[in-house]
């Protein structure tokens, strides 16, 4: 086994982290720097400078990157309204982010090489690892679970009780969970068979299930400018505090809860649970406020590029030339984005109430069944008769042939 001097941890106090300090030591006797990034994770973050001390580590960073996050992984995202089997890619952009500070701290502390605790079988070992080749290739790039005798979470919990971690989970309660400011995802343990409802009572934490939503809708009006929300409720708020806000009042209403077996990069299907109620109020909006602000052939080439990103971006592929060259077109069709979206919150739905855009290419005139002078409806038949050439011909061709038309 190769040796190193220092190693770089991607840390989160979580089990397999927790674990991995004592066993980097044991089985290479380095120094083991861990690197929290606070990316909205809340309260998970506390006593964690304690704990990474006491379990081994030299030092600990906690860098807050929420900012960063928001601005530079979490609009792009929402702009290009980038969905990814209908998973809104809470864990998928935050790894990016969280890879490209890890590498920057190992140049500054010197490391030999990067660790993380991705199992074997997950998209966020790939997440991590190309976000760290992309920024020093020569890294190396130690993952655990690829290599330890550790075969479960179990097994896990075994070691932590061998070596006196101390944990915030129990077996019973060992749900696999990833928190960011955008999201929370549950799974294993009952999750992991597709045939049982989720315990929904038990297992959320940023809301309430549509059941048990206040009887009162909640109306939202969120204002945006080129694509980004930059308003609620007619307050100026920076991005952090917009997702906190409308995370709480979705949380209440029971929004933003999403059951799904999705299909791994690495070739296996998965199923989970994500919580992600002000990210789904946002991409709601936004969805609404394009469909007054862009043209019909700008909306339906975006759907197809909204695809590719939402792969690219739950593939890892973030630093890329191809995901930069998407947000460039994205930026350009969001220039006229900008307007007001009321929303209704009612147990679990989000109902259009209204939206308004200086740039709206909605015409009332136009569109309206009553009497007009901007639209003469006998120009439609011109129209048909061209539209319908290519079939009129057809079916003439085969007429005069004796061929008969069948569909």
């Amino acid at each position: 086994m190769k040796q190193y001097n220092k190693v770089v941890l991607a840390y989160s106090g979580g089990l397999d982290t927790s674990i991995i300090i004592p066993w980097l030591k044991e089985n290479y006797g380095c120094e083991v720097i861990a690197v929290a990034a606070d990316v909205g994770q809340g309260t998970e973050l506390d006593g964690l400078q304690e704990k990474a001390i006491k379990t081994g580590a030299s030092k600990l960073y906690i860098e807050d990157l929420n900012k960063e996050f928001v601005e530079d992984f979490i609009w792009p995202t929402l702009k290009a309204g980038a969905k990814y089997e209908g998973y809104l890619l809470g864990t998928s952009f935050a790894r990016p982010i969280i890879a490209k500070r890890l590498v920057e701290i190992a140049h500054k502390e010197g490391a030999d090489a990067i660790c993380h605790g991705c199992t074997g079988k997950g998209n966020d070992q790939v997440r991590f690892e190309l976000g760290i080749k992309a920024f020093d290739p020569d890294l190396d790039i130690i993952a655990p679970w690829r290599i330890w005798d550790i075969k479960s979470r179990d097994d896990e919990i075994d070691y932590a009780e061998a070596h006196n971690i101390p944990l915030k989970i129990t077996r019973e309660t060992n749900y696999s969970k990833d928190k960011n400011l955008w999201h929370l995802s549950h799974e294993g343990l009952d999750l992991e068979d597709p045939a049982n409802e989720p315990m929904f009572d038990k297992i959320l934490e940023m809301g309430v299930s549509p059941e048990k939503a206040p009887d009162e809708p909640t109306y939202v009006t969120i204002s945006f400018e080129q694509g980004i929300p930059v308003k609620l409720n007619g307050e100026a708020l920076d991005g952090v505090s917009m997702i906190k806000k409308l995370n709480e009042l979705g949380g209440k209403n029971g929004i933003g809860i999403f059951d799904v077996v999705e299909n791994r990069l690495v070739g296996m299907k998965s199923r989970g649970v994500y919580e992600t109620p002000g990210g789904t109020i946002l991409y709601h909006a936004h969805e609404v406020l394009e469909t007054i602000c862009l043209d019909k052939e700008t909306t339906h080439f975006k759907a197809m590029v909204s695809q590719k990103m939402a792969d690219i971006v739950y593939n890892g592929q973030w630093f890329t030339p191809l995901c930069k060259a998407i947000c460039a077109f994205v930026d350009e069709t969001q220039k006229t984005v900008t307007g007001d979206v009321k929303l209704k919150l009612y147990k679990g739905n989000i109902i259009n109430a209204g939206v308004t855009s200086p740039y709206t290419l909605y015409d009332e005139l136009t569109a309206s069944f009553g009497e007009d002078e901007d639209y003469n409806q006998a120009d439609s038949a011109g129209f048909i008769n061209l539209f319908g050439l290519p079939i009129a011909v057809k079916a003439k061709l085969d007429k005069r042939a004796g061929r008969k038309i069948e569909y």
